[in-house]
């Protein structure tokens, strides 16, 4: 049974932060190089406590760390952000992705008030673009080569979802 929450990222959550940024599975789907070093997951750690438009979790099952989920760049006057998941390898499969997503999403429309979370993900990892669709999302654009990874351009989707729609699909479920 899962008992998954959101936590707010503290630093005593670095290494496990540390763990995944330098984990190339994870970071191919970021695009970004899986080479950051500790002190510098501190650096960006302290730099990020004192904006207030960007929004780190970890996410718990128990006293289990799964993963982490981000909001960047919320925008308080047009009411959005960019939504980020990443699982940590060893958790992955075990149905946490979609229940993580949908918590994200609570917490953007209903406590931060927004209007719109978006995000990007690579058009290749399906498992991804599956569990956004089934969270809610929709996809907007796909932008061509958009990011250079391992060697190669990658194309990406961009998808988002709606506070309305969301509040409307749980005024129907709460019935």
């Amino acid at each position: 049974m899962q008992n998954l929450t959101l936590k707010v990222l503290e630093k005593t959550d670095l290494d496990f932060l540390h763990r995944l940024y330098n984990d190339p599975n994870v970071m191919y789907y970021w695009f970004r190089e899986p080479f950051l070093s500790k002190a510098t997951v501190e650096e960006n750690f302290e730099k990020s406590r004192e904006n207030k438009n960007h929004k780190s979790f970890i996410l718990k099952d128990n006293d289990d760390l799964v993963g982490v989920i981000q909001l960047f760049d919320v925008d308080f006057v047009h009411r959005k952000a960019e939504f980020a998941i990443m699982i940590d390898p060893l958790m992955q499969g075990k149905g946490y992705a979609l229940p993580a997503t949908n918590l994200a999403i609570d917490y953007s429309f209903t406590t931060l008030n927004l209007n719109k979370l978006y995000l990007i993900a690579d058009v290749d990892n399906e498992k991804a673009i599956h569990i956004y669709e089934k969270a809610g999302f929709t996809q907007e654009a796909i932008l061509k080569q958009e990011y250079f990874v391992n060697g190669e351009y990658h194309d990406i989707t961009y998808m988002s979802c709606f506070q309305e729609d969301y509040l409307k699909q749980k005024r129907v479920q709460s019935n």
